[in-house]
């Protein structure tokens, strides 16, 4: 189950976001082998302001249990997050999927 994650920050949450990081990518190692590519969404000055993450979960209930984990959900970091279904077809340049 290939999961998109793009998840949008709250206004002026860039310090807690930095506060928060270490956090969020401790919790990321939690599910290593299971990321297709992770990382921040930046604005036009080039500071972080979301993310956006591929995931390859087993189930919903492991995309459920990851969510209720991840700590810029649990801080509010961020305040919109958008969850979608994804068939991954290229990876690392390879054809994966149809």
């Amino acid at each position: 189950m290939q999961i998109i994650i793009t998840a949008y920050d709250g206004q002026n949450m860039l310090e807690k976001r930095m506060e928060v990081r270490p956090r969020h990518l401790q919790n990321l190692a939690t599910i290593k082998g299971k990321i297709l590519c992770a990382g921040g969404l930046l604005d036009e000055e080039g500071k972080m302001k979301g993310s956006v993450m591929v995931i390859d979960f087993d189930s919903r209930e492991c995309l459920d249990d990851y969510l209720k984990s991840e700590p810029y959900i649990i801080e509010k970091v961020w305040e919109k997050v958008a969850v979608e279904s994804m068939n991954v077809v290229v990876l690392n340049g390879e054809k994966v999927g149809g």
